[in-house]
């Protein structure tokens, strides 16, 4: 292994899939190595039911010039993290860097629809496991983490700070989980900084994952085919654009002046020079602003 990163020890916490799977892969591309975890396998589907598995994962980030090391784990239960961590340190001796990417509620919220309508175990779901699993995974993680200084903590989300604090996020339930893990990166900003470490939120804009794909017929080669319905879909990008910008936080030996901080994969792209795979430099969260919000005709001119 080559690269960057190829001394480091990465763990993408829901990597089965979407962001996950592009974050593992351009670490992998790196040099690092990566434990991917989720809790689809090639033996074993979650209740998604999909036909991505944490093994496809893993060889993606091996055939990308990493390590993938993919294992089952489901990261509501504490003793499943316990065990994951205990093999890292055992198999490692360390870990540079902890993607917290566990989601798993696109079926569970329900869209414009308010809390007293929305089914009420889907929100309460959709809440444990786009926020406990994240409290869970840092506890048993982070102490490892901060075996040696420089640690990087990223957690993923849906939205800057700015944007989702003055705009309503699809429903009460998705809109608190979203905006819950960009305060869980600035109090692990304060609790990691002074140890030596660097926490994160970090979004994607438009993410072209597979089951958005999916969603409006298309895949990765003509995904341009949905524009005729979906016109602002022309901001979107790949799952490994974001990827790079984890990339680029994990070799950056100054990351702790974001410590804390809420980013995204557009406006990191415009500090440290990294495109999409097709080259362009889809700035999403400024597109919505001032395009898609505010009522503008779909253009992506000067966005991407």
């Amino acid at each position: 292994m080559s690269g960057p990163l190829k001394d480091k020890v990465a763990l993408v916490a829901g990597a089965t899939r979407g962001a996950g799977r592009g974050i593992a892969v351009e670490l992998g591309a790196a040099g690092a190595s990566v434990y991917v975890t989720g809790r689809t396998t090639r033996a074993r589907r979650s209740e998604y039911d999909r036909p991505e598995t944490i093994e496809d994962t893993a060889d993606l980030v091996t055939a990308a010039g990493g390590r993938g090391i993919a294992v089952p784990a489901d990261h509501l239960v504490p003793s499943e993290v316990r065990t994951l961590v205990d093999r890292i340190a055992a198999e490692q001796g360390r870990l540079d860097v902890l993607v917290n990417d566990v989601w798993g509620g696109e079926r569970l919220f329900e869209w414009d629809t308010p809390v007293w309508e929305h089914d009420l175990d889907n929100g309460l779901r959709l809440l444990r496991l786009a926020i406990e699993t994240h409290a869970i995974t840092s506890h048993h993680a982070l102490p490892l983490l901060l075996r040696r200084p420089g640690g990087l903590v990223v957690e993923m989300t849906d939205g800057t700070a700015e944007y989702n604090a003055a705009t309503y996020r699809v429903s009460f339930f998705y809109d608190l989980a979203k905006s819950a893990v960009l305060r869980m990166a600035f109090a692990l900003g304060q609790e990691l900084g002074p140890r030596g470490a660097t926490a994160v939120a970090l979004t994607p804009g438009w993410l072209r994952s597979e089951m958005m794909l999916e969603n409006f017929g298309v895949t990765e080669d003509n995904w341009r085919d949905a524009l005729e319905r979906v016109p602002h879909f022309g901001i979107s990008e790949t799952p490994f654009f974001v990827g790079r910008a984890v990339a680029a936080l994990a070799a950056d030996p100054e990351r702790a002046r974001w410590n804390g901080a809420s980013l995204s994969s557009g406006g990191l792209a415009r500090t440290y020079g990294f495109t999409d795979r097709d080259g362009s430099r889809p700035d999403a969260w400024r597109y919505l602003v001032e395009v898609q919000d505010a009522g503008q005709p779909a253009d992506t001119t000067g966005y991407r």
